[in-house]
């Protein structure tokens, strides 16, 4: 999920760079969004560890 995140940001900033501010934007949208949704399961599954049973 992260790793989808850093590609949507990379194709934002080269978006940007060459001056497709509509582009940009819904790429640096996605990738903030899968950035959150990440981390969201990433502290989910943190605290949902392994536990005897």
């Amino acid at each position: 999920m992260i790793n989808l995140a850093v590609t949507f940001l990379i194709i934002a900033i080269v978006a940007a760079f060459l001056g497709f501010s509509g582009i940009a934007g819904a790429a640096s949208s996605m990738a903030w969004v899968l950035f959150v949704v990440g981390l969201l399961l990433a502290i989910v599954f943190a605290l949902t560890g392994r536990r005897k049973p």
